[in-house]
């Protein structure tokens, strides 16, 4: 089972976050406006609570998992470079010297 469950993907690319964010906070104001009518109209406030509530949980479900349509736009990496940094010695390097501040 844990197998299975390791197969699936975990991330989203930046464009995805940008878009899951405005999703969610659209939600959440949406189900805020109407949850403050319904509940003025109906001159109850626990009426707002339960649908500002019904909203996150729905926001939550929607923003939440990695669906695909998060992970439309993936970064491309650059390949790796084989380079001889292992070659230099401690002393080959440079001293970076800061100015003082008077």
């Amino acid at each position: 089972m844990l197998e299975h469950l390791s197969s699936l993907p975990t991330q989203m690319d930046y464009k995805g976050q940008k878009l899951a964010e405005q999703m969610f906070q659209g939600i959440i104001l949406f189900s805020a406006i109407v949850g403050f009518i319904y509940g003025y109209v109906a001159e109850q406030f626990g009426w707002t609570v339960y649908i500002v509530m019904a909203g996150f949980a729905f926001s939550c479900l929607l923003t939440l998992p990695p669906w695909p349509i998060y992970r439309r736009h993936p970064l491309k990496w650059l390949p790796v470079q084989e380079s001889g940094t292992e070659d230099k010695k401690p002393g080959d390097r440079k001293v970076k010297r800061h100015a003082k501040n008077n």
